[in-house]
C-alpha cells in the first residue's frame, strides 16, 4: 500500500483531477491513498510545525516505511526511485510518503522517517508537488514492471 500524507487541502479543480488520474493509474499496481491534514496557518513557525507534525504522526503505524520529502533529503533519479520502491516492497508492504506544509516538517516527523528524499533544491508549490510525486510513483511502477512509459 502506498500512502501520501500531505499538509493542506487542495482547492483547485485541475489539481484534484490530476491527483485522481494518477491514483487511478497507480491503483493498477498498488492500493493508493492520499490523506490531507489541515495546515495550521499560524505565524509562529515552531508551533505550526509541532501541531502539523502531531497530526502526521498520529496517522503513522509502526509497520509504515516512511519517506519524508525534504529539500535536504537525498536526490534520486527516476530509475533509482523505482529501485528504492521495489526494494522497500521486498520487506515492507506499506510505504508512506510525507509532504510537509509551508514551513516544512517538524523534527519529530523527520526522526520517524526511514528515508529522507528530495526531488530538487527548488521549491515547488505543495499542491503541484503532490502531482509530481504521484507521477513519479506511477513511473516507478511502470519501470519495475518493465512497461513502456519511462524515457
Amino acid at each position: 500500500m502506498i500512502r501520501v500524507i500531505c499538509v493542506g487541502k487542495l482547492k483547485e479543480k485541475f489539481f484534484k483531477e490530476a491527483i485522481i488520474e494518477y491514483q487511478k493509474r497507480i491503483s493498477k499496481y498498488s492500493t493508493i491513498e492520499v490523506i490531507e491534514v489541515s495546515d495550521e496557518g499560524l505565524t509562529d513557525i515552531k508551533t505550526t510545525l509541532k501541531k502539523e507534525g502531531m497530526k502526521i504522526l498520529k496517522l503513522l503505524s509502526d509497520r509504515d516505511y516512511v519517506i519524508s520529502l525534504e529539500i535536504d533529503g537525498e536526490e534520486l533519479s527516476s530509475l533509482e526511485l523505482a529501485h528504492k520502491i521495489d526494494m522497500i516492497y521486498n520487506t515492507n508492504s506499506n510505504i508512506t510518503f510525507i509532504i510537509g506544509g509551508s514551513y516544512g516538517l517538524d523534527d519529530e516527523v523527520k526522526k520517524r522517517a526511514n528515508y529522507h528524499l528530495s526531488f530538487s533544491k527548488l521549491t515547488f508549490p505543495h499542491q503541484l508537488f503532490r502531482i509530481i510525486l504521484l507521477e513519479q510513483i506511477y513511473r516507478s511502477f511502470k519501470i519495475n514492471n518493465n512497461e513502456s512509459y519511462h524515457k
